[in-house]
């Protein structure tokens, strides 16, 4: 899952990226709500969490959902609060929020908020003959099931919101890769032959084909029979 997180604390956005990260998520770090409204018209995110902290905590925060929800394709919105009443979460759900914490709150609840909230969005879109299993971190094909690694299933994700459709690798690199700055374009090749291989091996359609000069894109139309791309 794409997430974007928005915390003016660096203990907060530490933290909260080391956990998110480790349950398979891309996540882009930034630190004030104005640049994570104009991230999140640039680039498309399934979830974007939204901590808020301190004397002027909710200031802003109606403004940027209303922001978050004109966006074309507009992410899931997470509130996480460290001080609210019951009148201040209702105020931010009416004003677009998905769901909204007050601290105490829990990483694995907002976790697995974020799941159900993507698991809606995926089950009112068109079946697609390729998904991922986020539980099990594997690509699953009809009754077929190829155990992915991080870095695979993170790529795999990326080209799956572009089925059909090139990728660039540059754009490949943000999303598989967050957590580093400088990546080499052979890291993805090495990636994407690996997962090419685990394609072949379990007689998959999906099908990874190279664009030139570009990147790459998943083909979820491809005869398995035919020959690596």
């Amino acid at each position: 899952m794409r997430v974007l997180l928005c915390s003016s604390s660096d203990a907060e956005r530490s933290y909260l990226y080391k956990a998110l990260s480790e349950s398979l998520n891309s996540v882009e770090v930034v630190d004030n709500l104005s640049y994570a409204v104009y991230l999140a018209s640039h680039e498309p995110f399934d979830t974007v969490i939204l901590c808020a902290g301190g004397a002027h905590a909710h200031d802003g925060l109606a403004e940027a959902l209303a922001s978050f929800t004109r966006l074309p394709d507009a992410p899931a919105v997470v509130i996480a609060l460290t001080r609210a009443t019951p009148a201040d979460c209702a105020r931010l759900l009416r004003a677009g929020a998905d769901a909204c914490f007050v601290q105490p709150w829990s990483v694995l609840e907002i976790q697995e908020r974020m799941l159900a909230l993507r698991r809606t969005a995926l089950a009112q879109a068109r079946p697609a003959l390729a998904r991922l299993d986020p539980l099990t971190r594997d690509l699953v094909e009809q009754d077929r099931r190829i155990s992915l690694t991080t870095r695979e299933y993170l790529l795999v994700e990326c080209l799956l919101r572009h089925a059909n459709a090139p990728v660039a690798r540059e754009q490949l690199i943000r999303y598989a890769w967050p957590e580093k700055g400088d990546v080499e374009p052979s890291s993805v090749n090495l990636v994407v032959s690996r997962l090419r291989r685990k394609f072949i091996t379990h007689g998959a359609r999906t099908r990874i084909e190279t664009i030139n000069r570009y990147g790459y894109q998943l083909d979820l139309r491809a005869d398995p029979s035919g020959p690596l791309p």
